[in-house]
């Protein structure tokens, strides 16, 4: 009973790290789960401020375990603009990722923030700020719940998520799947996403 009131507890102090370091305001979701929730962030958040450093008090609240980002910290979230009916304009057209990835000192700032929340060692080349649903499959592209800071020299590290995503966005893009499978397929374990 403590173990989860004291991951209740973190967990709430993290979403209040992010909204207040993100100037974010997240409207609920009307989705019971992660993957469908739509975020809307304020203009504020768009900006390219990144988030402050992250307490030493808070640091190691989230764990990923075998290149997997923690589901708490981590539940992956949605970008409401890209929908099935809009694929050929979104995510099946070459270029699209381009023109909603965040700045780089925007993600910069977040992955060494979200290292200290993970309690990561080595330095922040060492990771890669992922989305973990990818923006090649209409994923949020600043909300700090679809972003963590991925190791890259692992054995399910970064470089092998890539050929996911890749092969995923060909099956959606093909009709071979739908994107909200793809979405939820990549939110719960992105190792074992492609069929």
């Amino acid at each position: 009973m403590r173990k989860r009131a004291a991951t209740g507890l973190a967990i709430l102090l993290f979403a209040l790290l992010v909204a207040g370091c993100e100037g974010a305001q997240v409207e609920p979701s009307s989705s019971p789960t992660p993957v469908a929730a739509t975020s809307t962030v304020s203009a504020s958040a768009t900006s390219s401020a990144s988030p402050s450093p992250t307490p030493a008090v808070f640091a190691g609240i989230c764990v990923s375990i075998d290149g997997l980002p923690d589901r708490n910290c981590t539940p992956g979230v949605v970008d409401p603009a890209v929908t099935q009916a809009n694929l050929k304009t979104t995510i099946c057209r070459a270029g699209y990722t381009a023109t909603v990835r965040p700045p780089v000192d925007y993600t910069d700032g977040l992955k060494k923030w979200q290292i200290g929340l993970y309690g990561e060692p080595g330095t922040a080349a060492e990771y890669e700020e992922d989305h973990l649903i990818p923006l090649e499959l209409g994923g949020s592209p600043r909300d700090p719940k679809n972003l963590w800071p991925e190791p890259r020299n692992i054995y399910h590290g970064a470089s092998e998520k890539d050929v996911v995503e890749n092969g995923l966005n060909a099956l959606v893009c093909d009709g071979q799947m739908t994107l909200a499978d793809a979405q939820s397929r990549i939110a719960a374990n992105w190792q074992t996403a492609l069929p």
